[in-house]
């Protein structure tokens, strides 16, 4: 595509070229059962319509998001802008239509329409303009939150399925109780857990946040707390973990908010952002999601008998924005060890003070929270956690990072070796029903 198109002509041109690929691919057999020189056939046809969407929005990003935002007046978050470009610039994202047909798959069985999600969410935030003015939008309270707000501030306490958020004597208590999995992370989850920030956050009778993992249920682990274990693996198998709303939105929604807080009008008139201290409290383990979240917290305390892990890289994926945060906070060698090759690090190992400041006996947690609480809870904290983020964490390389990932993660879902994990998921599910 000539990047002196102008954009009626090159979104006509756009809409002309992948609707002959998905005339092509209508044609073909459901993903799941092409031959071999069919899967080549939808293969090559996928990958000229990728760039030809590529090309398109380098030459067009911010044009393109300046519409879809009215000169970026309107904030849109993630799946609102992806509908957006949808219906504005057809062939450039997914339908509705499409992705709900798309849901109802198994990971192996999807065609891959989210690629092309990743590829208009890539380039915009490679803009200095729009993916700022997107991260922004991300960072605004969640309708949600706004509806629950009222009520929260008046009782107290909110129940949102995945997660519980108590306020007692100016602290927010987010539990994450999924104790079915284990507090493994789906899409639901990711929706509980940005609602509870916003609440603990836009509440100012809060001054600290807490986050632990509540009792299991799992037999192994019936009684004791278990932090998280990472993504729902077998959500992902089944194809119900969604790039937008799940890998794209937990990085610039609650994790991005635990580090910049939250952007509101409430907010006072020297930071445009509402910031709260945050203590994370590990009994047992964090793995994957867990740990990269262990790197966003002011202060960890952890169990002496607990460990952290990062297995992406055996799962297939890749960890969020911890290759990012974890690089800065143990040294390029450890990272490639938890990343690469899946280290798993105790508590009381010294490499673990890259994830956590604390270790207590585990009897001894809920002290160690409330001794970490009253050290956070002083009027010049914010203030100096603002210029150490800002330090450690300057928004231009954060998006800058965000815009890589957002393509890398999404080729990484569809790729071969994460479909043929999900296949063989699916036989060891048929075989044990």
């Amino acid at each position: 595509m000539n990047a002196g198109t102008d954009l009626n002509s090159a979104r006509r041109m756009l809409m002309e070229f992948t609707g002959t690929v998905d005339d092509a691919l209508a044609v073909l057999p459901e993903p799941a059962d092409r031959s071999s020189e069919q899967r080549r056939q939808a293969d090559d046809a996928k990958r000229a319509a990728a760039l030809v969407r590529r090309q398109f929005l380098q030459a067009h990003a911010d044009a393109v998001y300046d519409q879809l935002t009215d000169g970026r007046t309107t904030s849109l978050r993630l799946a609102e802008l992806s509908g957006a470009a949808a219906v504005a610039f057809p062939g450039l994202v997914p339908t509705e239509a499409q992705l709900a047909e798309e849901q109802t798959r198994t990971q192996a069985g999807k065609e891959g329409r989210e690629i092309d999600q990743g590829i208009f969410f890539g380039q915009l935030l490679r803009s200095p303009a729009a993916g700022a003015h997107l991260i922004d939008a991300m960072l605004r309270p969640t309708p949600r939150a706004r509806l629950l707000l009222d009520r929260f501030r008046q009782t107290g306490v909110a129940e949102l399925g995945s997660v519980r958020l108590e306020r007692r004597c100016g602290t927010a208590y987010v539990t994450m109780c999924r104790d079915d999995c284990l507090n493994a992370e789906d899409n639901s989850q990711v929706e509980d857990m940005e609602t509870a920030v916003d609440l603990a956050l836009l509440d100012p009778a809060v001054r600290v946040g807490v986050l632990r993992g509540g009792e299991m249920s799992h037999p192994r682990y019936r009684g004791r707390r278990v932090f998280s274990s990472g993504i729902n693996l077998k959500s992902l198998h089944a194809g119900r973990i969604s790039f937008v709303d799940f890998l794209l939105r937990r990085e610039l929604g609650y994790l991005s908010k635990l580090v910049r807080g939250v952007l509101a009008d409430e907010a006072p008139w020297h930071a445009p952002m509402i910031e709260k201290p945050w203590v994370a409290a590990v009994d047992t383990f964090a793995i994957g999601g867990g740990a990269q979240l262990l790197l966003v917290f002011d202060h960890v305390v952890a169990g002496a008998g607990s460990y952290v892990s990062l297995p992406a890289a055996q799962e297939g994926i890749i960890p969020g924005v911890s290759g990012f945060r974890l690089t800065r906070a143990a040294g390029p060698r450890i990272a490639r060890q938890v990343v690469l090759s899946g280290r798993r690090i105790w508590a009381q190992e010294p490499d673990a003070r890259a994830f956590i400041d604390e270790v207590v006996d585990e009897r001894d947690m809920a002290a160690a929270v409330d001794r970490s609480v009253e050290r956070l809870d002083g009027p010049a904290v914010v203030a100096n956690r603002r210029m150490l983020n800002f330090a450690e964490e300057s928004p231009d390389a954060f998006r800058r990072y965000v815009a890589e990932f957002a393509v890398q993660q999404v080729i990484r879902l569809y790729s071969e070796d994460v479909i043929g994990k999900a296949g063989r998921f699916r036989a060891r599910s048929s075989a044990a029903g």
